[in-house]
């Protein structure tokens, strides 16, 4: 390491600054000079994009600044760039060119900014993206020329965003896709080719949306899925043999929507399931009496059991459906 440079500078560097007594030094670039790989910054005064990385970087991290733009050229010279962390910004849009030249790119976030959309290629050069984040931002519109190249991701989380809808086969390059979030959004359906082309999808989370309703198709080609999260929705009815497609289902939650009853039907069942079944306004009739029957004998662990509550008839509002016995439930 060069003697001339100061130890403090080194010293802010690695502590990015946080507890610093050198503020007006804001996150500065490391010469390239230093064997330093990692490069951090966390600096709520930092308004611009740092500059003069050294070739050999590895991961940049500049989270919780007040950098609104950032330059086509910031990342120019990185070829040994692998994560790239920019969360809790004011980013509001990125240039186009802004990932080329980065082969070895594959993790980045851009949690909590403010991109309200993004270029059509942006992600055209970055094929070794494996994680990619935009959870909260204000995105109305996905793209699908976003993810055509994208086929090593593993991980898409858009959660927390304006979307209103997802366009047919948007997601059908992401071939080695395990997890997609798509929670916290402002969807009302789903298109029944929302998943396809991804058959190592493993978990699929629709939480806090307005869904009403899914189509039987929509489960089809995803044999993996093992981890389905429907709750905070607005369904009134699931189809009949929705779930018939997924034999390594774990757990699957359709908690707090609108439904009165539910025919479950699986098939080659592989595994134990796991189902949370709360906050719904269940009938209590022949039609509950079956699914607790279907319950018993599958082993179905059932989660929440105090808040599966009987909405109607009016004689067992209120009751917990698990201590209804036998000859309390209605006739349909």
């Amino acid at each position: 390491m060069d003697s001339s440079v100061p130890a403090i500078f080194i010293a802010c560097i690695l502590m990015s600054l946080y507890c610093c007594p050198l503020q007006a030094l804001l996150c500065p670039p490391l010469p390239t000079s230093m064997n330093i790989t990692e490069f951090s910054c966390n600096s709520p005064s930092l308004n611009n994009f740092p500059v003069g990385f050294p070739r050999q970087t590895r991961l940049i991290s500049v989270e919780f600044t007040n950098i609104s733009t950032i330059g086509v050229d910031a990342l120019v010279g990185l070829p040994n760039l692998q994560e790239l962390h920019l969360s809790n910004n004011r980013l509001k849009t990125l240039p186009t060119g802004l990932f080329r030249n980065l082969p070895k790119l594959h993790a980045l976030d851009l949690t909590d900014n403010l991109l309200e959309d993004l270029p059509p290629g942006i992600f055209e050069n970055s094929s070794a993206l494996k994680q990619l984040v935009l959870k909260g931002n204000q995105l109305v519109t996905l793209h699908p020329s976003w993810f055509q190249t994208l086929e090593q991701l593993e991980f898409l989380d858009l959660s927390n965003n304006q979307l209103k809808d997802v366009p047919p086969y948007c997601f059908n390059k992401l071939g080695n896709l395990t997890t997609l979030d798509l929670s916290f959004n402002f969807l009302c359906k789903l298109s029944p080719q929302i998943l396809e082309g991804m058959p190592r999808l493993e978990k699929l989370i629709l939480e806090g949306n307005q869904l009403r309703s899914v189509t039987e198709e929509t489960f089809h080609g995803v044999p993996r899925l093992g981890f389905v999260f429907l709750q905070n929705n607005s369904f009134t009815d699931l189809p009949a043999g929705i779930f018939k497609p997924l034999g390594l289902l774990e757990l699957l939650d359709i908690s707090k929507n609108k439904l009165t009853s539910w025919n479950p039907q699986f098939s080659g069942q592989g595994t134990k399931l796991s189902l949370d079944l709360s906050g719904n306004p269940w009938v209590c009739d022949c039609r509950m009496r079956a699914l607790l029957n279907w319950v018993k004998l599958h082993s179905v662990l059932l989660y929440s059991t105090r808040d599966v509550i009987c909405a109607y008839p009016k004689s067992l509002e209120g009751q917990a459906v698990m201590t209804l016995g036998e000859a309390d439930f209605g006739s349909c």
